[in-house]
């Protein structure tokens, strides 16, 4: 049996996933930025201002956890866009790698910037310790729930 408290994080987590996907969320985000960019794209551009460095397009796929001609698509729209481009892999002649163009990088930065602006005023009233205990908790929450996958996934392997 699943105990109470793990069904309200599971709940409340879908109603902040929910949150931060909207259509209408990702719409009033790039328009107060300033940038034209695709709710597909974002999390392209943020894996890559993550990594900052160029990288596989396969590798961007795993790491999204999406299939390989989703990202090809994202990168070819963010190409034509200017906000990433293509470099020579120098392990391989025959591959490229993708990175941040100067632009991806500022529309990657106006993004966050307004992203972090609404949560800092949806959390005002909030203390900075209880701001940074919740963060603290995420970042435990994440690095488990990961670790958690990669266990399943070598015992699926074998």
């Amino acid at each position: 049996m699943i105990p109470a408290d793990v069904i309200e994080l599971e709940r409340a987590l879908t109603r902040i996933s929910h949150l931060l996907t909207r259509a209408r969320r990702h719409d009033r985000t790039v328009a107060e930025a300033g940038v034209e960019v695709d709710r597909a794209s974002v999390p392209v551009l943020r894996l890559l201002a993550e990594v900052g460095e160029a990288i596989r397009p396969g590798e961007l796929a795993v790491r999204l956890a999406v299939e390989a001609p989703h990202v090809t698509r994202q990168v070819q729209l963010l190409e034509r866009t200017g906000f990433v481009e293509r470099v020579p892999d120098p392990d391989d002649r025959r591959a490229c790698r993708v990175r941040l163009s100067p632009a991806g990088q500022e529309a990657v930065d106006a993004i966050r910037e307004v992203g972090r602006r609404w949560m800092y005023d949806a959390l005002a009233d909030w203390s900075a310790s209880d701001r940074e205990l919740l963060a603290g908790l995420f970042h435990r929450m994440v690095d488990d729930f990961l670790a958690h996958a990669e266990l399943n996934q070598v015992f699926e392997s074998q």
